[in-house]
């Protein structure tokens, strides 16, 4: 075969291997977490993953890591699809159930808390890539207690407010209004952010305090500033162009089973690559032999 022809063998299957990873699914990119009332992987990353000042972000860090608070805006879960109740255990609300966010799901009394009381309220959201979808934030009822694990059936099924969230966020927030209910004492809300361009959403337990005594007794917690985010920014294993910053699995032995992975990119490229090694060698072949 001619070098012409064999160039020319090699670039068609080139194009066939684009266009094969083209129609790959393409992964998903959104990221943040509330500032106002500050969450809780919030609150110890803006404390200082290195040196964090409260006992609950110090437990954090010698039983978590650093990571899970440079990788302050990621608390997702992939394929949720509308699904985050029949995906997420009770008592593990905060983490989304994920083990490398375990200590969000502490049930302890010494979470900073923002303080706050009943009415209008003005939500702020830190937006590290932003996309389309709904926000929507409950409160837990009255009579919770702050002591035992958060669960389902503990939140208000009346949002404190929901929030459509647009693809652009020009000053990297999502700003908008809701209403608190009246309560006292520590309180919990929750924020559930469900895409609409993907099956990914987001999650994330805030504290807050109503009542002057017992704001005055709870640490107040303070939001990430923007050279802090950028100072942890290296430090950081979110890739905003995927699902999250844990670890990819071990390729699967060749006679295992398929997953059921939500992406068929890393079988899209292995097969490409597979492929073109084959056909390669079966032109340089037939290139000897003529």
């Amino acid at each position: 075969m001619s070098a012409r022809r064999t160039a020319a063998s090699l670039g068609v299957l080139g194009a066939a291997s684009l266009t094969f990873l083209a129609l790959a699914p393409a992964p998903a990119s959104a990221h943040g977490s509330l500032f106002n009332p500050v969450s809780r992987v919030a609150a110890c990353y803006a404390e200082g993953p290195e040196h964090p000042v409260s006992q609950v972000c110090k437990d954090l860090v010698a039983d978590s890591g650093t990571q899970p608070l440079y990788d302050w805006n990621e608390v997702n879960i992939a394929n949720a699809n509308g699904q985050s109740q029949q995906l997420i255990p009770d008592g593990k609300l905060c983490s989304a159930n994920r083990d490398k966010y375990r200590a969000l799901d502490w049930a302890r009394t010494d979470w900073p808390a923002t303080n706050v009381s009943a009415g209008s309220f003005d939500f702020k959201f830190r937006v590290t890539a932003p996309h389309s979808g709904t926000m929507t934030l409950y409160i837990t009822k009255d009579g919770f207690d702050p002591a035992k694990p958060l669960k389902w059936s503990d939140l208000d099924p009346t949002p404190v407010a929901t929030y459509q969230t647009s693809r652009t966020a020009p000053d990297g927030y999502y700003n908008f209004s809701g209403t608190l209910p009246a309560r006292t004492g520590r309180h919990i809300i929750y924020k559930l952010w469900q895409r609409d361009d993907s099956p990914e959403a987001f999650y994330g337990c805030s504290d807050v305090v109503y009542g002057a005594s017992a704001a005055k007794a709870a640490a107040q917690p303070a939001a990430p500033t923007e050279q802090k985010i950028a100072a942890g920014a290296p430090r950081s294993t979110v890739s905003h162009h995927g699902h999250g910053g844990d670890p990819a699995p071990a390729p699967a032995p060749a006679t295992a089973a398929p997953s059921s992975g939500n992406s068929v990119a890393p079988q899209a490229i292995a097969a490409v690559s597979t492929a073109g090694v084959a056909a390669g060698g079966f032109l340089l072949l037939r290139r000897r032999r003529g």
